[in-house]
């Protein structure tokens, strides 16, 4: 892996994590599904035309089609709708860290549903994982942390753990970031009634701080990140790129201590490293297996008559 490859590689994790902390300062403000309407609505019209400006089409096979209403259904419906609404009561931290639990839990759901072989390294992962993760959500249950509110997230990382295994190996098509933004569209039509019929009449706290998070939002981690991802996939394959997503609750955890002053305590600070090191594991136990070719008799021959220092 080159040094461009781990460039693109934290840039998307440290983006992608601090989704969290811009998300946790929309819904305290503002609608969660109304602003994720809105998001979705916005980052699927400029993806689309920065898509046909790069020649992209929208006519699209009948698999591709699947992924997107799949993914536009359970990552931005599901996933982000419930995350967006556990928000306004759970600390951005806190839903980084269950957010970062999808690598293990496709992992674990690949076993369990697919049937698909674990190596010991893998195993271990998951276990150091849901170590970590009992214990930062342990310790935060006890000081107050919603149930309902993680309740919601967990639902959320499940609904989208389902949708990874349902669309997996799928990648690779020509019209990506196409896909990418019908499938926000998606989004936002599957969120327009619930955001109208729930958040009907409520008021918004406008100030510089929101509109910053939300512009943000749309900006980084809805558009740059999608694209850096797909980047990094086709440069070093989903498997290896995937590996960056270890860094998530490190850098979830941070982002949220620094800019909202969430607790940073030594739990949180050995639970999310926990739960990186395991992440990491289950990741690294997916990597393929280099066999180095066996030698050829005259090679070794060679070996044996080479001069020794």
């Amino acid at each position: 892996m080159d040094i461009r490859s781990v460039l693109m590689g934290l840039a998307f994790a440290f983006m992608w994590a601090s989704a969290f902390t811009s998300t946790r300062v929309i819904v305290t403000a503002a609608p969660p599904l109304t602003a994720l309407v809105i998001r979705f609505a916005l980052s699927a019209v400029i993806g689309i035309l920065i898509a046909r400006a790069m020649g992209q089409s929208w006519r699209l096979s009948r698999n591709e089609w699947r992924v997107l209403i799949v993914f536009g259904i359970a990552q931005n419906a599901l996933y982000l709708g419930l995350n967006w609404i556990a928000m306004q009561t759970v600390e951005a931290s806190a839903a980084a860290i269950i957010a970062s639990m999808m690598p293990l839990l496709v992992a674990f759901f690949g076993w369990v549903w697919l049937g698909e072989r674990l190596r010991p390294i893998a195993v271990a992962g998951l276990i150091l994982g849901v170590i970590g993760v009992v214990l930062i959500m342990g310790v935060r249950l006890q000081d107050g942390l919603d149930p309902f509110g993680v309740a919601l997230c967990l639902i959320a990382v499940v609904a989208l753990t389902v949708a990874t295994l349902v669309v997996r190996g799928t990648s690779g098509s020509r019209n990506m970031l196409m896909i990418v933004g019908l499938q926000m569209a998606v989004g936002a039509v599957a969120l327009a009634v619930p955001a109208v019929v729930m958040e009907w009449g409520r008021e918004i706290a406008w100030s510089w701080t929101l509109l910053f998070a939300f512009l943000y939002t749309v900006a980084a981690p809805g558009l740059a990140a999608t694209f850096i991802w797909f980047l990094l996939v086709n440069r070093i394959g989903a498997v290896r790129a995937a590996t960056f997503h270890f860094l998530s609750p490190i850098f979830g955890v941070t982002i949220a201590a620094i800019f909202l002053g969430e607790r940073f305590g030594l739990i949180d600070v050995i639970g999310a490293c926990i739960v990186a090191a395991g992440i990491l594991m289950v990741q690294m136990a997916r990597l393929p297996v280099v066999q180095t070719p066996p030698s050829r008799p005259q090679d070794a021959d060679a070996k044996q008559a080479a001069p020794r220092s």
